[in-house]
This record gives C-alpha cells, sequence and structure tokens, in this order.
C-alpha cells in the first residue's frame, strides 16, 4: 500500500504544498503541487501576519486540486530563522565480561548528549548523531556490535521556536486540517542534496533565498553548523530598483538577466544586448549597484564559516542553491572566487522541480516520507516525532 503525505514548507517569499505518494523507483512522487507567494517573515515573526492563512489555503488548495485529493494531515517544515542547533558530544560506558555496543548503549550515549545540553528553550524534533567511536577508535555510523569500554558519539539537536510550533498548530487547526508532524526544512534539504559520502568529511549547503542566507554544514547524518544571514536575494533587487530608479518588478527582471561573466554589454536574458527588458541597462551600469551588495554577503558567508567551529578540509565540498544567487548567471563562480574555495551546484533531484527555488521542499518531502519509512521498518518505533507533536499541539 502507497503512504500519501502532505508537506509544506515556508519560505521568505513562497509556501511549497507537495502532495506526494511513495513511488516504485524514487522515494516519492509528488502528484500535487502548489507555489503562492506572501510577504514571509523576518527576526523570528511574520511581516504579514493577518495574511498568513489565506496563504496558506490558498496554497493547500491549489495542491488539492492538482493531485485529486483532499488535504487534511499534514507535515510541516520549520525553517531556519526558527531553529537553533546545539551539538554536543557524550560518552557511556561499556557493560559486561565482554562488552560489546549494543542499541541499548547508543540509546544510552543520546539521553547522555541529551541531559548534556538542558535546559533549553524550544522543542526538539531532531535527533541525529554525527559519528560514533568505541574508545579512541575509528569513527563510524555503525557502532553496533563493535568491542572495547566506552561509546562516544557527537550528536545534533535541532531544537524549533515554540512560538512557530504553536502558531503554526493553530492556524492548521482553524482552517481544518491536523499538523502530523514538524520537520527541520533545513535537515531534510540538507541531507538530501549533500551526498553521504561527502558528508564523512563534513559538507555545506548554502541556501540564498529572497529574504535571507542560510548556511549549513553537516557531518554523518547530523546538521553541525547552522546560521542564517538577513541578506538574500530580495535585498539585491531592492539595491537595483533604487540605484536604477526602476520598480520591483523591472529590478527583479535585470537581476535574472544579469551575468557575471558578461562586461561592456547590455545585460540580457541570454546574456547578450538583444533583450528588450536589458534595453537602457549596460554591464557597466548595473555592476555597480549590484556586485556591492553580493560582495556583503559574500563576506558574510566567508565569516560564517571561518567561525563556525566546524574544520573544513580541502575536500569538504560546499554547495549553492536557492532562487537569490545561484540562478543569476555566474552567481555560483562569482561565490567561488570570493571565498577562495570551489562552489558546486547539487545535483537535481526532481525532474520537474530541479530549480532551486524548490530544494528546500523537496528536502522536506524526501525527510517525511524517510520518516515514514523508517517507522515502517521499525515496526512505529523510530523517531516518534510525529506522534509526539500530534499529542503535544492538539489541544
Amino acid at each position: 500500500m502507497k503512504n500519501l503525505a502532505v508537506a509544506i514548507d515556508f519560505g521568505t517569499s513562497k509556501i511549497v504544498t507537495f502532495v506526494a505518494e511513495s513511488g516504485s523507483y524514487h522515494r516519492c512522487d509528488i502528484i500535487g503541487a502548489s507555489t503562492v507567494s506572501y510577504d514571509g517573515f523576518m527576526d523570528g515573526y511574520w511581516n504579514a501576519p493577518d495574511l498568513v492563512d489565506q496563504a496558506i489555503r490558498t496554497s493547500v488548495a491549489e495542491a488539492e486540486a492538482k493531485a485529486h485529493r483532499r488535504i487534511r494531515d499534514v507535515y510541516i517544515g520549520v525553517p531556519g530563522e526558527f531553529c537553533r542547533v546545539y551539538v554536543t558530544e557524550a560518552q557511556v560506558h561499556l557493560q559486561g565480561a565482554d562488552p560489546r555496543v549494543t542499541p541499548a548503549d547508543v540509546e544510552s550515549v543520546f539521553k547522555q548528549a541529551t541531559d548534556d545540553i538542558m535546559p533549553i528553550h524550544g522543542v526538539i524534533v531532531h535527533r541525529s548523531p554525527a559519528w560514533f567511536a568505541v574508545d579512541e577508535g575509528k569513527k563510524t555510523m555503525e557502532p553496533i556490535g563493535v568491542k572495547g569500554s566506552a561509546l562516544r558519539a557527537l550528536v545534533s539537536f535541532v531544537v524549533a521556536d515554540e512560538f512557530f510550533l504553536s502558531d503554526i498548530s493553530r492556524r492548521m487547526r482553524q482552517l481544518g486540517m491536523t499538523v502530523n508532524g514538524f520537520f527541520s526544512s533545513s535537515v531534510g534539504q540538507a541531507l538530501l542534496y549533500l551526498p553521504p559520502d561527502e558528508r564523512d568529511r563534513v559538507s555545506v549547503l548554502i541556501d540564498v533565498g529572497h529574504l535571507c542566507t542560510e548556511i549549513m554544514a553537516v557531518e554523518g547524518d547530523a546538521l553541525v553548523f547552522q546560521k542564517v544571514i538577513p541578506i538574500g536575494g530580495g535585498h539585491i533587487t531592492a539595491d537595483l530598483a533604487f540605484g536604477l530608479e526602476v520598480n520591483m518588478d523591472i529590478a527583479e527582471q535585470v537581476k535574472r538577466a544579469y551575468s557575471f561573466d558578461t562586461a561592456g554589454q547590455n545585460v540580457g536574458a541570454s546574456g547578450t544586448s538583444t533583450n528588450r527588458v536589458a534595453e537602457g541597462y549596460p554591464h557597466d551600469k548595473v555592476a555597480p549597484v549590484l556586485e556591492p551588495r553580493v560582495d556583503e554577503l559574500c563576506e558574510f558567508i566567508k565569516d560564517a564559516l571561518d567561525h563556525s567551529g566546524v574544520h573544513l578540509d580541502s575536500w569538504s565540498n560546499i554547495y549553492l542553491t536557492g532562487g537569490g544567487l545561484a540562478m543569476i548567471n555566474g552567481g555560483r563562480a562569482y561565490l567561488s572566487a570570493q571565498l577562495d574555495r570551489t562552489v558546486r551546484a547539487p545535483a537535481p533531484k526532481a525532474a520537474k522541480f530541479n530549480s532551486p527555488v524548490y530544494s528546500s521542499a523537496l528536502g522536506l518531502i524526501d525527510l517525511v516520507f524517510g520518516s515514514l519509512e523508517a517507522q515502517e521498518e521499525a515496526q512505529g518505533v523510530f523517531d516518534k516525532t510525529a506522534m509526539f507533536f500530534r499529542n503535544l499541539l492538539k489541544g
């Protein structure tokens, strides 16, 4: 029997609703989707709280119509703006005459890590290992059965703000829907787009959105660093609107038509001077307005990585996604030059939704189905996030 799930992802400029069912060849197939613009959020609050319900209602209704399914139960993605990441190393001693790591030992080291980070403000939505090690042995993700005297683990906790959880739960109840679970959108997209073999040596995903930029570093299965920078593609557009004395729509078109690789010619959608939108906006007029803001963003990203506490080796890969910079011609190469590191483009994960603007929503729905699969395999004894939140927030 196929599983059906609905995930709602809240970006800084749009709400994306995906209706998906478990697939034969892929983890899930998206059978209905909608993207609705709204005013988003900033500094932990909605920019236009009175308009959020209508945006949700419209997004769900459009997804229902495309999927030919009625939506009553949903999973919600918690944006990075409303999350914090705690990382701690914990250790437990192994017991017995011939001590080997058991599942109970793994749970014990998780409990020790949980105790170490308490008290916290918020609700833990993810608890994941970056690595395990027995005594001074090699780091591994599969410690069960290894002989030794002590089990160590680096454990990451993603903690969601109670404001977002309670506010969204209330809004969904008023709209006649039930929240089955909350998942970190950051965790979802980082695990989806950063290859597992590269996460063993720490990899970074940078998502430049509309109003903010999120930096995510992953080791093993854990988000070990996360930072939100309050600069995004919308600020670049606003600078163009002010500097070129045009409205925001024209400024957005100029931004999308711009090329960091083009010099001495008008900016066109194809990098040439033939596009009508670009007439009157030569490269040497746009660059002094656009590039200082991008330079500022790059400097913030570099500073965040330098002070992250995460060691990035020369072989640690960095990837760029999101619609704020990746969709500008030459944007990835420009960021690479500013960081003095190779910045890669993630491999596409969906044929119909391979644009960088959908990376967060795709990561969320993949994480939801991964959790559903794990629950089935463990007969319901996996990260009990869905049931926990249903009981906690249904009142």
